[in-house]
């Protein structure tokens, strides 16, 4: 049996998307690194200047979630390592992990034909995470979005995207949430003013790991060295989920408004050109962006900058869910309430009142760090 002292210790991570290649990504990795299989690479939280931050270790996160699809986590693990995004053998030797995770994901929507209306999908979904909080005995839960990307919603609809519907259940199981898609999640007024009257943190949309990422140092570097961008173009190849998803125009759209969005931030002002998605399913998860950048120089010199990045957005979105869910659950201990811009590292689109540059954005979240590690 659990004691008091481990029982008061222990901390949930609750994914929407629980199934997916991020969400696998994470349960796997967290194991492996707290097993000594692998080092923390890409993990912010387990750099020096949060050492005495008083964040839960990773040996505490229990996990648990919401999916649609019935894949099992050990199965999606042995896919992932197929593809390369995991390491080879690595499913096998954090099975039983896998599989305790998989028992905790509860059936999410809502499915086509799915009569309930939005507050009883709330309710249930919050039940789900009170049950799941319940059952394992966890000081707190942290609700973490990491589902496929939802068109934006028509706004005269009368129904909440299924997004929204997950962070109203966050909320009404008193939870902190994170936001890592482009989905519209919290970004209402009503449920943002509800979280924060019900003491909640909550974090950012569209968690930043690729091209964008690389946008944030750039563009700054532009505008202190008085460098006039003309244009800015962007394009993306991906497949797996993502790419699926994101073949919807729609979907791209709230995607994109991220990445333009980071530029106009920095620089003053959107610069022409645009950034296209294409699906590629012979990718799997990996992804080629390439940026072409046209800017003038002294008396008026036109030259052209161009970016490759190549990676796998599962290897690299998953420290950072792991990091998040870390800092919220710390900050909520800590009596932290409402949106947290000192997080923007970590986001495309973060909450207002952020930095745009990532030198800036890494300063306060290293001050926020040592805020967490001042209040007892």
């Amino acid at each position: 049996m659990t004691n008091r002292n481990e029982t008061v210790s222990r901390t949930g991570v609750w994914l929407v998307g629980a199934r997916g290649s991020v969400a696998t990504t994470a349960v796997a990795g967290c194991a492996a690194v707290t097993a000594g299989l692998h080092p923390a690479t890409g993990m912010v939280t387990e750099t020096a200047p949060f050492a005495a931050s008083r964040l839960p270790s990773l040996s505490s996160l229990v996990f648990g979630g919401h999916d649609t699809v019935n894949c099992p986590l050990p199965k999606r693990a042995e896919q992932l390592a197929a593809g390369g995004v995991l390491p080879h053998g690595l499913p096998a030797a954090v099975g039983t992990e896998l599989t305790a995770a998989d028992e905790e994901i509860r059936a999410g929507g809502p499915l086509p034909g799915d009569t309930r209306t939005d507050a009883e999908l709330i309710a249930a979904f919050a039940c789900d995470i009170a049950s799941f909080r319940h059952r394992h005995g966890l000081a707190r839960v942290v609700v973490v979005n990491v589902a496929s990307t939802e068109p934006v919603p028509d706004p005269a609809s009368v129904r909440l995207p299924a997004s929204s519907l997950y962070a109203a259940a966050a909320t009404e199981a008193g939870c902190p949430y994170v936001n890592f898609t482009p989905s519209t999640g919290l970004r209402t007024d009503a449920l943002a003013e509800n979280a924060s009257a019900r003491g909640l943190p909550h974090a950012g949309r569209d968690g930043k790991t690729g091209q964008t990422l690389l946008r944030c140092v750039l563009a700054p570097m532009f505008v202190q060295r008085a460098l006039s961008v003309r244009a800015w173009s962007g394009t993306n190849l991906l497949g797996g989920g993502d790419g699926a998803a994101l073949s919807d125009p729609a979907a791209a759209a709230a995607k994109n408004a991220g990445k333009e969005r980071v530029l106009a931030d920095t620089l003053g002002a959107a610069p022409e050109g645009e950034v296209h998605i294409d699906d590629v399913p012979a990718l799997g998860d990996w992804k080629t962006a390439w940026d072409h950048i046209a800017f003038d120089g002294f008396l008026g010199t036109r030259m052209v900058l161009q970016t490759t990045w190549q990676g796998c957005d599962s290897a690299l979105a998953a420290p950072l869910v792991l990091d998040l869910a870390r800092l919220l659950a710390r900050a909520h201990e800590a009596g932290i309430r409402g949106p947290l811009p000192e997080l923007a590292f970590y986001f495309k689109d973060p909450d207002p009142g952020a930095p745009a540059a990532l030198p800036d954005q890494y300063a306060a979240l290293v001050a926020f760090a040592d805020r967490l590690r001042e209040n007892r």
